[in-house]
């Protein structure tokens, strides 16, 4: 029996919920959960903001734990390790996605919370092929967010080729934006951050070589094109085409952010300097390795706040308003 928090409607709050799991699949794993991360991609699921939530919902996909029972077929993992999921608890393996190692597209694969139960529980069961190995001196604690907040947000440094010699800047310093801004830092990068005037401080602290309050039209306009990526971390609608004016040429808009207003763009903006447009979420589990690696490395690390599992509704409304510095970690 797996004990469970479920919402069991869009946007309830979540309640003790139990369930007996099928036998354990061949190439599966069942992991008990020690510590689980609350994102922002929870509620949405949890409310079915994104239309694609199944219920009743067990949300949670930023799981630290250890694993305490193998499929037959699983021989790369061993009962008693500690281990990691994140978004995504399968990929099918055999697409074109999988076989280049782009299991993170791949066209048939099974999100952690998304007609799969998660990790808010004591146990949590995924395929092997998605469950990763931490390392042995990684601070347990603040490991989860990595798996998503952290693998978002590094990933576009892998796909684009991001050099120590770019200029980047960060939309945003919230969950995603921080650990962006800390990774960038240990990257090598000249880092800058949009952000509101209460935080521009922060925001240096967090590794930001220059700081833009973003709100003030005057900063903003006198800002030179500069930016080789500019990478948005937020949820919200902004003027785009006043950012996309910020990037040298051949610079390029990343979206990490699930911004769910269309864009405004003027495709001048795009072609007068031959700039780019461009999005993705998590990323796959070579790159997540690399992430994990990294971190360790540069001690970048999540700034947390940690609740027992048994105050999950109190923790999840407290990242609904807003109030987090900078990522929620459910603790047991």
């Amino acid at each position: 029996m797996i004990n469970a928090y479920a919402a069991l409607t869009p946007g309830a709050k979540l309640t003790a919920y139990q369930y007996e799991p099928a036998p354990l699949g061949a190439h599966e794993v069942e992991i008990e959960v020690r510590y689980c991360g609350i994102c922002h991609s929870d509620i949405s699921i949890i409310d079915d903001d994104w239309g694609m939530s199944s219920y009743p919902v067990i949300a949670g996909h930023e799981v630290v734990g250890t694993v305490i029972q193998l499929g037959t077929a699983v021989n790369d993992l061993k009962v008693g390790q500690t281990v990691g999921l994140g978004w995504y608890a399968d990929y099918c393996e055999t697409c074109e996605q999988c076989q280049n190692g782009d299991e993170n597209i791949c066209s048939d694969l099974t999100p952690t919370i998304v007609g799969h139960h998660g990790g808010f529980a004591d146990k949590v069961r995924a395929n092997a092929n998605s469950v990763i190995p931490l390392p042995d001196s990684i601070d347990l604690m603040s490991a989860g967010p990595l798996l998503c907040g952290g693998l978002t947000v590094f990933n576009p440094l892998i796909q684009f080729d991001i050099k120590p010699t770019d200029k980047v800047a960060v939309i945003g310093i919230g969950g995603l934006g921080h650990l962006a801004l800390q990774f960038l830092k240990a990257w090598g990068c000249e880092v800058s951050a949009f952000t509101s005037q209460t935080k521009l401080q922060e925001a240096l602290t967090m590794g930001a070589h220059y700081t833009v309050d973003s709100r003030d039209s005057n900063v903003m306009a006198a800002l030179p094109r500069k930016f080789d990526l500019i990478l948005s971390t937020v949820n919200v609608k902004l003027d785009w085409n006043l950012y996309l004016s910020k990037l040298k040429p051949k610079g390029r808009l990343h979206f990490v952010g699930a911004t769910m207003a269309p864009l405004d763009i003027s495709v001048f903006n795009l072609t007068e300097a031959q700039r780019s447009i461009s999005g993705s979420d998590t990323g796959s589990m070579q790159t997540c390795g690399k992430m994990l690696e990294f971190a360790q490395r540069h001690q970048v690390k999540p700034v947390i706040e940690i609740y027992p599992f048994e105050q999950i509704n109190e923790a999840i409304e407290k990242l609904r308003t807003g109030d987090v510095r900078y990522r929620i970690v459910l603790a047991r």
